[in-house]
């Protein structure tokens, strides 16, 4: 089942950036679920001045019809087109690099020095040796965590622009 909603995740995310590069957009992510009543597919998008209710209706019909003809999912499904939202995910190599200096939420896929959940300053992201690390500072200790055991990672937003330890 897991290996099939990734090949699902997959095309989707597939005839997701060809629509949205078509339209001068980009793809932050694309996510496929389960659901009790059939599938939920999500769609974040961006560019550069942000996306307006009309471009996220837009991308929704022609995204919608392509689905339909693909039959990706396969059965009911629900779609959700969206902005990143003020959290936004951060996916890609160039999303560390552009929001460096930001507070940020990194989930790991195992523990590393004993935390397996981040939340901090994106300080850097660097590579080393063909390797690629994020430098992430949480209350004044620095982490160098390996890119490729980020499991999700997003922004933080707050109102005063600091991180809060408390959640």
């Amino acid at each position: 089942m897991e290996e099939n909603i990734q090949k699902y995740q997959e095309k989707i995310r597939e005839l997701a950036e060809a629509i949205l590069t078509a339209e001068g957009m980009e793809l932050v992510e694309a996510e496929c679920l389960r659901m009790p009543s059939g599938w939920l597919v999500r769609i974040f998008m961006d560019r550069e001045g942000g996306v307006t209710l009309d471009d996220c209706s837009e991308i929704s019909h022609q995204l919608g019809d392509v689905l339909d003809v693909n039959d990706v999912p396969p059965g009911p499904y629900s779609l959700e087109v969206s902005s990143p939202g003020l959290d936004r995910p951060l996916v890609k190599d160039k999303d560390f690099v552009k929001y460096q200096g930001r507070a940020v939420n990194v989930r790991l896929r195992k523990k590393l020095a004993g935390i397996r959940h981040f939340k901090g300053t994106l300080v850097d992201f660097i590579e080393e040796d063909g390797k690629k690390f994020l430098i992430v500072e949480v209350s004044g200790m620095s982490y160098r965590i390996p890119r490729e055991m980020v499991l999700k990672a997003h922004l933080v937003y707050n109102i005063e622009g600091k991180i809060r330890e408390d959640n």
